[in-house]
């Protein structure tokens, strides 16, 4: 108890709660303004969503929607699957569209 004690009152000594900052309302906005674009020789380019986490998350959900359907039968959880990957994929690109650079 002594020793824990001990660390958290070096650690409020390293890193007072007051030297902390918080971004305004500007700064986050600029900040995430800049996490979709970057610079490549002089040029700006915009980063795209490739859909891959829609992609992941549809196709198991739509195996296991496909397994239910097809009381346990792989070719329903296969078409699910696929199925379900497709319709993530659309639906995660669609979702990040407007965070896009215009």
């Amino acid at each position: 108890m002594r020793n824990l004690l001990m660390v958290i009152a070096a650690a409020g000594l390293i890193v007072p709660p007051a030297a902390m900052s918080f971004p305004t309302k500007a700064e986050a906005k600029e900040k995430k303004h800049r996490a979709y674009t970057y610079r490549r020789g002089g040029r700006t380019y915009c980063r795209h969503s490739d859909g891959t986490t829609g992609l992941i998350v549809g196709g198991v959900g739509g195996a296991v929607v496909g397994n239910s359907v097809d009381n346990g039968g792989l070719l329903g959880t296969a078409l699910g699957a696929v199925g379900g990957a497709f319709a993530g994929r659309a639906v995660d690109r669609t979702l990040t569209a407007n965070k896009r650079c215009r």
